[in-house]
């Protein structure tokens, strides 16, 4: 085979190949989307957390009410010196109407 002919039977497989692959790229695009379609996608927050739900407080500060707690997380300070003075933490409780 002469160097001409050689190219030419390569553009025509490169052709061919291409071809191919489009074609089971389609194939493989169409699945993905039926496989979609059955499952709801997760909404992502913005900031790449999961939603959590709203936590009601648990105690408050009697000296200033705006202050509260939820009994998660680091001990905040103004409970912190209570308790040392020797109050009970429920004494700090809030006291939910049902």
């Amino acid at each position: 085979m002469s160097t001409e002919e050689l190219w030419a039977l390569h553009e025509e497989i490169a052709s061919r190949l291409a071809d191919a692959l489009l074609a089971e790229k389609r194939v493989l695009e169409d699945r993905l989307r039926q496989l979609k379609g059955g499952v709801e996608e997760r909404v992502i927050s913005p900031t790449g957390r999961r939603p959590y739900p709203a936590v009601v407080p648990k105690f408050r500060n009697p000296d200033r009410p705006s202050e509260t707690w939820a009994g998660r997380g680091k001990t905040p300070r103004w409970l912190a010196a209570k308790l040392k003075s020797g109050k009970q933490i429920d004494d700090f409780r809030i006291r939910h109407v049902a």
